[in-house]
């Protein structure tokens, strides 16, 4: 169909995971994508998988850094010469522990990940897009962004619930000016990062790994984790002309966890 044929995306953390599958999504639509990732190598594999030539560019960085996020952007718009959508997905957390032993470097590293590097990317991005009155900002938060039922992951819960306030600050902000913003608030889903960092998470709980990841398919109505594909369509849906009305909304892609 090509239905974004022109437009150019930017991914944060889009080598793996649930940002490689929105990338994917939206090179089948015709997209020219630019994708970010700390990982030089990874970077590199990704464009020879992708294996769509020109259409799609890997930048360097680590978004905990400002300079390394405001950086993709400035090669988005060097490179495309514009930027229509922005998928601020990259974001995690460490240093897993209860409110009274967590480590200062835990919560503001959190902060940096999910958070500010959010604002970053937006802020960034936006006056681009104001040039044309027209924009797609997509922030991907979490389930967690919409309770507080797990112990030892105080800052992620924190800073996926300020990243739902950002979400709608900027939508009432730039509605009127033909750029929406939208969270999607996926339930677990087994990428690259959670199983990287659900080991430790789950440990800090006194639980395997194996019992984590069923913990959140427990609590689903659909009995399952989700899957990448699940949140990628959403993403393709909420940068579409016809969702051009939704803005400020807080979608989730738990399979009924949130109920």
């Amino acid at each position: 169909m090509n239905s974004l044929a022109g437009k150019v995306a930017v991914i944060t953390g889009g080598s793996r995971g649930i940002g490689r599958g929105i990338a994917e999504a939206f090179l089948n639509e015709g997209a020219n994508v630019v994708i970010n990732g700390r990982s030089p190598e990874k970077g590199s594999a990704t464009l020879a998988e992708l294996n769509v030539a020109e259409r799609a560019h890997f930048v360097a960085g680590d978004v905990k850094v400002r300079e390394d996020v405001e950086r993709i952007i400035d090669e988005a718009l060097s490179r495309y010469g514009r930027v229509d959508i922005l998928v601020n997905n990259a974001g995690g957390s460490g240093g897993f522990a209860p409110i009274h032993e967590m480590s200062e470097d835990a919560w503001q590293e959190a902060n940096q990940w999910i958070l500010n590097s959010c604002f970053w990317a937006t802020r960034r991005a936006l006056p681009d897009m104001l040039t044309r009155n027209w924009g797609r900002v997509i922030n991907i938060s979490s389930v967690e962004g919409a309770q507080a039922n797990k112990k030892n992951v105080s800052h992620y819960i924190t800073f996926k619930h300020a990243m739902n306030g950002f979400t709608k600050a900027a939508a009432f902000e730039y509605g009127d000016l033909g750029i929406t913003v939208n969270a999607i608030s996926p339930g677990a889903v087994e990428t690259d990062l959670m199983m990287e960092a659900g080991p430790s998470a789950a440990a800090s709980m006194g639980i395997t790994y194996e019992a984590f990841k069923d913990t959140y398919a427990e609590e689903s109505a659909i009995k399952r984790l989700n899957t990448v594909e699940e949140v990628a369509a959403l993403a393709l849906f909420l940068v579409s002309e016809p969702a051009g009305g939704m803005t400020g909304a807080i979608i989730p892609v738990d399979g009924g966890t949130s109920l």
